[in-house]
C-alpha cells in the first residue's frame, strides 16, 4: 500500500502541476498585483446621452401583488432597454441591477474591470451612461476575486483552488517517500506553515 500511495502520490503531483501551471502562474502573478495596486493602475472614464422611447418606459400593466411602493419595474420594458444600451454603446459586462422608480431608472453593467451606469429620465427617455473601464490589471484582478465574472468563471476559480491544494498536499506526501534529506524538508514544510500561522495572527491583531 506504501509502495502504491507513493507511486500514484508521484504520477498526481506531476500531472496536476502541469495541468494547473497556467493558473497558479495566473493566481501567484494578479495576488501579487492585488497587493501592490499602486503599482499599476490606470482608469478611463466617460460619458454617453441618448433617448430611448418613451412607451418603453410607461408599459400599461397592473402592478404585481405585495408590491413594493417605491418600485415601478411593472411598468418598464427592461429587456427593451437593456439591449437598447447595448447595442448603442458598445456597453459590456452583465446587467447587474436595473432600479425603476417613479421619476427615472437606473441600470448598472459590470464585468471585470469595467462599469457602465445608465439614469434615464421616465418623463422623456432622455438618459446618460458613466462608463468606467480600467486597465488590463485591474481586470486581471476582478478576474482573480472573482468579482462580476459569472458562474462559469466561478467555476474555474473552484477547480483550479482544488487542484492546487492536491499539488501540495502530494507534494507533501512524497516528502515522506524521500529519504534523503527528510527530515530538513518536513522541518521547511512545518516552518512555513508556522510562519503563515504567525503572519495571520499579526494580520488579525
Amino acid at each position: 500500500m506504501q509502495r502504491q500511495l507513493a507511486v500514484w502520490s508521484r504520477w498526481l503531483h506531476i500531472y496536476l502541476s502541469l495541468m494547473s501551471f497556467g493558473a497558479i502562474l495566473f493566481f501567484s502573478i494578479t495576488g501579487l498585483t492585488l497587493n501592490h495596486p499602486d503599482w499599476f493602475f490606470s482608469e478611463s472614464t466617460k460619458s454617453v446621452e441618448g433617448t430611448v422611447p418613451r412607451e418603453w418606459l410607461h408599459l400599461q400593466q397592473p402592478p404585481p401583488e405585495n408590491r413594493d411602493e417605491s418600485d415601478y419595474g411593472h411598468e418598464v420594458d427592461r429587456l427593451a432597454v437593456v439591449e437598447f444600451l447595448r447595442g448603442e454603446h458598445g456597453l459590456s459586462g452583465r446587467m447587474t441591477e436595473f432600479l425603476s422608480f417613479q421619476d427615472e431608472c437606473e441600470v448598472t453593467f459590470q464585468g471585470p474591470g469595467y462599469a457602465a451606469t445608465a439614469r434615464i429620465r421616465r418623463d422623456d427617455g432622455t438618459y446618460s451612461v458613466s462608463i468606467i473601464s480600467n486597465d488590463l490589471v485591474s481586470m486581471l484582478n476582478d478576474l482573480h476575486k472573482g468579482r462580476h465574472t459569472g458562474a462559469e468563471w466561478s467555476v474555474v476559480i473552484d477547480i483550479s483552488a482544488i487542484i492546487s491544494a492536491l499539488v501540495a498536499i502530494t507534494g507533501l506526501i512524497l516528502v515522506f517517500f524521500l529519504k534523503l534529506h527528510r527530515k530538513l524538508r518536513l522541518s521547511l514544510a512545518v516552518a512555513g506553515i508556522l510562519l503563515i500561522l504567525w503572519m495571520f495572527r499579526i494580520a488579525i491583531n
